[in-house]
């Protein structure tokens, strides 16, 4: 072993033992949870800043995607910085951004100083999750790194539930008269406590091999998923003139170089952008588009549902947010038996989670036209409530089912770029369903144009649910998955 290896070994010993590791484990999820939080908690605030700010449909559709595009566009090379220069480092400079960020998007008085501070929030959010999920795996071992873990993952289904329903609660409430703002700004406090406790109790850790981020890559790929994005975006404003086909294909032309060009890269001292090689393996490429497929699908659903329920049913943003717990309920009711389902029938398992949301939002399609005007969510109810089993049953174990085919010291870099393909699959599916919702939406009620959308999203389940099947057969436990990461 050399001697840098040695170091970083009694490192990670030094740190396994380190005794304020739990504490230090709350303060970096309580700072995440605000990215958490935020994913979610616009959605049924659209409508009410939509109206405020006098944002267009495509700007709406900005607000929510801005935020994952600059999230996907930042995460892979925001991890490799920490390992160079410290993660502790980048994980409060991170908390910083994120609050100086919500601050910029509370007191915007237009869309587009919104969608700027959105931009902002998504690139610092992209700063801090890998660094918790890096620090977790030094300061934790054995049973206790899947504890950790396993924390982690309930809060972070917890919180998107929690979202959808702060967001209605506190834009209704009109605290001091900042109506949608206060979703925004009530992350200042948080961050600035979030930030002197992480300054006090998270341990500085490093990758003491750790090559240079790739800068020019990051580049690359930024520029490939907002011209992907911008193109789907704006679109049908512009009226789908030959330039945005243009700018449709080079963004998918960018992507094929940088595939081509990190797969040849033989500069050892340059971390990683993308690990092509584990595009190699049939069940993480599987995996991969399952999850964009999912993410697409189901940001795209929330999307046309915060609008639809809201300025086309009459619902007040927190009645938009109550009868969204239906979903929530329906994860939570199978969450606790996903991982030991899928280790014991494997890909089975998440096929079946797709077709239960396929079925679900199916449900919620089918009962649309029986909601009252400003009341009785109760026909779309059952559909919400069987989407949220789908979920559980999909995106809980989905990591675990395709790192039993993955190489575990490639886990990592997996990871990471599962992370990325959820973010970009929600942009892109904000972008596509929202499309198609407002194209109806020029000819149509509120209520058509939201059932115009639906069949993509199930199809979007349904692709999911076929690619599912490619996936491994068996799954590899909690522990073992967190150990090999």
């Amino acid at each position: 072993m050399s001697s840098t290896a040695q170091a970083a070994a009694s490192s990670d010993l030094r740190l396994s033992a380190y005794p304020d590791r739990w504490l230090a484990a709350i303060v970096m999820v309580g700072a995440v949870l605000m990215d958490m939080i935020d994913i979610t908690i616009v959605n049924v605030a659209l409508p009410t800043i939509g109206r405020d700010l006098g944002a267009s449909g495509t700007q709406l559709e900005w607000v929510v995607s801005a935020y994952m595009l600059a999230f996907a566009a930042v995460l892979i090379t925001a991890g490799s910085f920490g390992d160079l220069l410290g993660r502790k480092r980048i994980f409060v400079g991170g908390i910083a951004v994120f609050g100086i960020a919500s601050l910029a998007a509370g007191i915007a008085q237009d869309p587009v100083q919104l969608i700027a501070a959105r931009v902002a929030q998504g690139a610092a959010a992209a700063a801090m999750v890998p660094q918790l999920l890096a620090t977790f795996r030094v300061i934790f071992s054995g049973r206790e790194r899947g504890q950790a873990f396993g924390v982690y993952g309930a809060i972070l289904g917890f919180a998107s539930a929690l979202g959808l329903v702060l967001g209605g609660a506190l834009t209704d409430a009109d605290i001091f008269g900042w109506s949608w703002r206060t979703i925004f700004l009530i992350n200042v406090p948080i961050a600035l406590i979030a930030f002197i406790a992480a300054i006090r109790v998270v341990p500085e850790t490093r990758e003491p091999q750790a090559g240079r981020p790739d800068l020019a890559g990051a580049a690359l790929l930024a520029g490939a998923i907002v011209a992907i994005a911008f193109a789907l975006l704006e679109g049908r404003g512009e009226g789908w003139p030959a330039w945005i086909w243009l700018m449709l294909g080079a963004g998918a032309a960018a992507l094929v170089a940088l595939f081509v060009i990190e797969d040849r890269r033989q500069h050892k001292r340059i971390a990683p952008l993308l690990r092509t090689r584990l595009f190699r393996v049939p069940a993480f490429s599987a995996g991969l588009l399952v999850q964009l497929a999912f993410a697409a699908g189901l940001q795209g659903f929330f999307l046309v549902f915060a609008l639809w329920i809201q300025l086309g049913m009459g619902f007040s943003p927190l009645g938009a947010g109550l009868t969204t717990v239906a979903f929530s309920v329906g994860s939570f009711a199978l969450a606790a038996n996903a991982v030991s389902l899928a280790q014991r029938y494997g890909r089975l398992v998440l096929s079946v989670g797709a077709l239960l949301l396929a079925a679900g939002i199916a449900g919620v399609w089918i009962g649309a036209d029986a909601v009252g005007t400003g009341s009785n969510p109760w026909p779309i109810v059952p559909g919400l409530a069987i989407a949220g089993a789908g979920l559980s049953l999909l995106v809980i174990p989905l990591v675990n089912v395709v790192l039993a085919a993955v190489p575990s010291e490639a886990a990592g870099g997996a990871g990471g770029q599962f992370s990325t393909a959820q973010q970009l699959g929600g942009a892109l599916g904000v972008a596509v369903v929202g499309t198609v919702f407002f194209s109806e939406l020029d000819g149509q009620s509120f209520t058509d144009s939201f059932t115009h959308a639906l069949p993509l999203v199930v199809g979007l389940f349904l692709v999911a649910a076929v690619l599912a099947l490619a996936l491994p057969r068996t799954a590899i436990g909690e522990e073992e998955a967190e150990a090999a990461a």
